[in-house]
């Protein structure tokens, strides 16, 4: 885009500003994911499709992780968290927010943009709560802060919950924790629980880039939250790590009978297979409905990459 005149190039940045609030602009996260090729949302953040999500469910985080490693992202693994449930696991598309320590100035204008221009209310904390979609997960970074650096409670999660029907991953903290634990469904991944009320902290992005202990996390990013700690995929590789990790589980059943049955031995199994072993695999999957279904040109490709 060209300006005619630096008064023009000016207004139309302060118009950029008042468009997009904290967040950053369409075209830039689309730029920063671009390698997504799939549906995005309006506001430019990539959407993985909800069957993709309820697959990742049943998927295992070190495998996952194991498929991210050979593509060369590995950065994407962030543990030692406190969790509500550890059974809940937390799989969905990341909607991110940074936080940052509160600076009279800055807050004032904050608030003021966002009651003017977006009509949001309330404390800054509760304006990511507003955007939120089914099958979102709402993830923040509030710089580690534990006492007043409490992102949420009972009512805001049960916003979030009503909401997106799924929980939160926070670099920060939550309290109420024992009405938090009566939401059925819910839980959140936070570095703390603590009584305090937040304080001195402001929103500072919305949907934008963040960082989450060593990873960095993009709006649209695949969260897989679990006992372990918190996988974040990039949404392009979503349908790949997904893929492969299912066929690693079920490698793994199929391996086990085929041992046992002595049809095949382990080194077998564990190498490279031949063309009558995947023949061999597809007939067992068919033989068992209930752990899904694979086409031979997907088991082609998963095994083309060798990530198990």
């Amino acid at each position: 885009m060209k300006f005619k005149t630096p008064l023009l190039f000016l207004f139309s940045i302060s118009l950029i500003s008042n468009i997009f609030g904290q967040t950053i602009p369409k075209e830039e996260l689309i730029f920063l994911t671009s390698s997504w090729k799939g549906e995005r949302f309006e506001d430019g953040r990539p959407k993985i499709p909800d069957d993709l999500l309820k697959r990742a469910e049943k998927i295992g985080i070190d495998d996952a992780w194991t498929v991210l490693e050979n593509e060369g992202y590995t950065n994407q693994f962030e543990g030692n968290w406190k969790m509500v449930h550890d059974d809940v696991p937390v799989v969905g598309r990341a909607l991110t927010a940074v936080f940052m320590p509160s600076r009279p100035d800055v807050e004032k204008n904050i608030k003021e943009r966002g009651v003017n221009t977006r009509g949001r209310k309330g404390n800054t904390n509760s304006w990511p709560i507003e955007v939120l979609t089914k099958g979102d997960v709402y993830v923040a970074d509030s710089f580690g802060k534990i006492d007043a650096g409490t992102l949420m409670g009972a009512t805001l999660a049960t916003s979030i919950y009503s909401k997106s029907g799924n929980g939160v991953v926070f670099n920060g903290s939550s309290r109420d924790l024992e009405s938090i634990s009566k939401i059925e469904g819910f839980n959140a991944f936070v570095r703390d629980f603590h009584p305090s009320f937040l304080e001195e902290e402001v929103l500072m992005g919305l949907n934008t880039p963040i960082r989450i202990g060593q990873v960095m996390v993009l709006p649209g990013d695949l969260v897989l939250a679990k006992r372990e700690g918190v996988l974040f995929i990039p949404a392009h590789l979503a349908e790949q790590v997904i893929a492969t990790a299912e066929f690693v589980a079920l490698k793994d059943l199929f391996g086990f009978e085929m041992v046992k049955t002595k049809k095949y031995s382990t080194g077998e199994i564990d190498s490279q297979w031949t063309e009558e072993i995947k023949k061999e695999f597809l007939k067992w999957l068919g033989e068992h409905p209930e752990l899904g279904k694979m086409s031979k040109e997907t088991l082609d490709n998963v095994l083309s990459k060798r990530t198990w």
